[in-house]
């Protein structure tokens, strides 16, 4: 999943500080997700699809998604 967020972040030219502006989450973060140190919530995961410009199931792919 991190990787996902990452590369379409840096695919789009974008620093997580401003996607963390564009999603209304921390930098901090933004940055947990990109190294798998956290999960993300739903809220989380809707915000971050809308901002990259991708459907949601394309940036969080069923096989990558843990059971909560």
């Amino acid at each position: 999943m991190r990787n996902f967020i990452r590369k379409k972040r840096t695919d789009l030219n974008m620093s997580q500080v401003k996607l963390s502006v564009l999603t209304g989450l921390p930098n901090s973060a933004i940055s947990d997700l990109e190294l798998g140190k956290r999960e993300p919530w739903p809220r989380a995961r809707k915000a971050l699809a809308k901002a990259l410009g991708v459907p949601e199931a394309e940036l969080f792919p069923a096989e990558e998604v843990r059971s909560v």
